[in-house]
């Protein structure tokens, strides 16, 4: 899939170097139809390895996907450079009387903080309500899937004695649910994070299906509304490399941190990672974008707030 982004982020060349089709600006404005419009609200502190770790999966079908990337405007992050900000982002004013076809809402370096400790919680509430009237489907990973759910139906997190911290193995509580459509009996996962959901809290919470999970690393994917809300809490989102950098990052600074599970060849942080979750990690962005967004979506996108739950095709 042709994949419509700023002519010149950052992503293009390394996406192209991996022969991923990417489209600028000049070349989708000639094409004679209606694109899929993505928003995505990029809350990790790399911001430049999220874009393209995110454009990576969003380019795996054959629809034309226009992203835009959203900023808060009460906060502002530490490690991206303020040109490349005000340059490919927009904040939440500008956007706020705009209609998307999906939406993705990333994590956050603030997982061991109270949700209303968090400085910026008031944008991401209000944030939360507009996407309900203004996206026909949105994706929430690891900590924003955790602060949804805990506005949304007051599920809470539960901290961990030690960081999840690897690549899992999950299954798919039903095999013939459309997020699901070409999966294996068995798939896997990366996680990195201090807080999990707890099952008693998800399988209580009123309008809360769980739909995937792991044996070490519990609930991994939940959906509400049939599919206009999906709670991703791991990061299938992830590059080969990335948990490589965050152990390393973390053994620098002398922070507590155990060798990722399931992921070193051998188990050996010398050896090369072993890839296991790319694979499905473009079929669930896929059939999410088919099945939950494209076949779900009015053509007129202010229709959107009449929307009701999902019901999907197949």
């Amino acid at each position: 899939m042709p994949v419509k982004i700023p002519d010149s982020l950052p992503a293009i060349a390394q996406l192209k170097n991996e022969n991923i089709f990417v489209m600028d600006d000049r070349r989708a404005n000639t094409q004679d139809i209606r694109p899929m419009r993505v928003i995505i609200l990029n809350l990790m502190p790399l911001k430049i390895s999220t874009e393209t770790d995110f454009i990576r999966l969003l380019s795996n079908n054959p629809l034309q996907v226009e992203i835009e990337f959203l900023r808060l405007d009460t906060h502002t992050p530490k490690n991206t450079p303020l040109e490349h900000l005000e340059l490919f982002y927009k904040g939440f004013k500008e956007v706020a009387d705009n209609y998307y076809d999906g939406m993705i809402i990333t994590g956050a370096p603030v997982e061991q903080l109270a949700f209303e400790d968090v400085s910026y919680w008031d944008e991401m509430k209000m944030i939360f309500e507009w996407a309900r009237t203004h996206v026909t489907s949105t994706l929430y990973i690891c900590w924003a899937s955790q602060a949804a759910l805990y506005h949304f139906h007051d599920v809470r997190k539960v901290p961990l004695d030690r960081k999840l911290f690897g690549v899992f193995k999950h299954t798919a509580l039903d095999k013939r649910h459309p997020l699901f459509r070409g999966f294996d009996d068995e798939f896997y996962i990366p996680h990195s994070r201090h807080t999990t959901l707890a099952d008693e809290d998800l399988n209580g919470a009123l309008g809360v299906d769980v739909l995937a999970t792991s044996a070490e690393a519990g609930v991994a994917i939940a959906a509400t509304r049939g599919g206009r809300e999906f709670y991703l809490t791991g990061h299938s989102e992830y590059a080969p490399w990335t948990l490589h950098e965050e152990y390393i990052r973390d053994l620098e600074k002398g922070a507590p941190i155990d060798l990722p599970k399931h992921y070193y060849a051998g188990d050996d942080p010398k050896s090369e990672p072993v890839v296991r979750w790319a694979s499905h990690a473009n079929l669930l962005f896929n059939n999410w974008l088919n099945y939950f967004v494209y076949q779900e979506t009015p053509y007129d996108l202010t229709d959107i707030a009449h929307l009701g739950e999902i019901k999907p095709h197949g």
